[in-house]
């Protein structure tokens, strides 16, 4: 009897063992599957406690392996999409080239189409500088390799010779241009140059794609400094829209063979970079995009120091 009472014990343990052991094995099994079955998670056919938390840990990894996958085929799938699209832009103005070039070998013009074509291959040749400068530049900004130097800005004094240089090329696209800038602003933090190339990027987005009225504001809402373009774009869609500050995306309907998709890029960038917000809206038809700035306090304003950013 006392030999009985001394084995039960032992042959209970023996028996929990076994069953916890047979519960690993099939989690092993399980976990084999799991490594070609995305989803899938290990379970307990009974209730063990300590496997349990064991299964869970292995859960949690399987799920960390699962969103890191997922996220580097969107990486690569963006990747592709952006080589093909600067493969297109890259491509577009250098066939124009190369044909303007074949036309001008034929002797049988006269000085007056020569002079046009020149003209031409000239203005495709900006459009190609542009766009690999564009690339060069958001690819230093994205790096953490084009340095800013922040001081405080006055958005309307940089806002306005802006406008001004861009009046005639309102006037050839036929705009109707609004303006409606804020006096008595406080500045902002930023870098001189990088505000300037925002701004025109901003204005250039607007030519590219806006219709006949165009609305510009600067004016302070909510703590912060707005910059505003706002122009009719009834072809754009919430995706569009959700879009609109990757590189080298544009909506299909606003495709045109001198859109590089970078612009909207290097505004983000550039004004993430010195800490500020980039924003985008649809309502009813009318595209918004600009800045929202935040504002030096009075405090801040005095003696003001230049900040290197590299």
């Amino acid at each position: 009897m006392t030999i009985l009472l001394l084995l039960s014990p032992l042959a209970l343990g023996l028996l929990l063992w076994s069953r916890r052991g047979s519960a690993l094995d099939r989690a092993a099994r399980e976990l084999r599957d799991a490594r070609t079955q995305p989803g899938k998670r290990l379970r307990l056919a009974s209730p063990d406690r300590p496997v349990e938390e064991l299964l869970a840990q292995i859960n949690g990894l399987l799920e960390d392996r699962e969103q890191e996958t997922r996220a580097l085929r969107e990486q690569e799938e963006s990747l592709r999409r952006q080589i093909a699209n600067v493969s297109h832009d890259l491509r577009t103005p250098l066939t124009s080239i190369l044909g303007y070039l074949q036309l001008l070998e034929s002797e049988r013009l006269t000085s007056q189409q020569r002079r046009h074509y020149l003209e031409i291959v000239s203005d495709r040749a900006r459009v190609l500088q542009d766009l690999i400068t564009a690339f060069y530049d958001l690819s230093r900004i994205e790096g953490g390799e084009y340095p800013l130097d922040l001081q405080p800005v006055d958005l309307r004094r940089a806002l306005e010779p802006l406008l001004a240089g861009f009046y005639e090329d309102f006037e050839r696209a036929g705009f109707q241009v609004t303006v409606e800038l804020d006096e008595h602003l406080p500045p902002v933090l930023a870098d001189p140059g990088a505000v300037t190339r925002i701004l025109t990027n901003l204005i250039g987005n607007a030519l590219k794609h806006g219709r006949a009225a165009l609305t510009i504001r600067l004016y302070a809402s909510g703590g912060q400094l707005v910059t505003a373009f706002s122009n009719d774009a009834p072809g754009l869609s919430p995706e569009d829209l959700s879009r609109v500050f990757e590189r080298f995306y544009t909506a299909d309907q606003m495709r045109t063979g001198q859109n590089t998709g970078l612009g909207l890029a290097i505004v983000k960038a550039l004004a993430q970079r010195m800490g500020h917000t980039p924003f985008a809206e649809l309502d009813d038809g009318t595209f918004t995009v600009g800045v929202r700035w935040k504002p030096l306090l009075p405090s801040s304003r005095e003696a003001p120091r230049p900040l290197q950013i590299n």
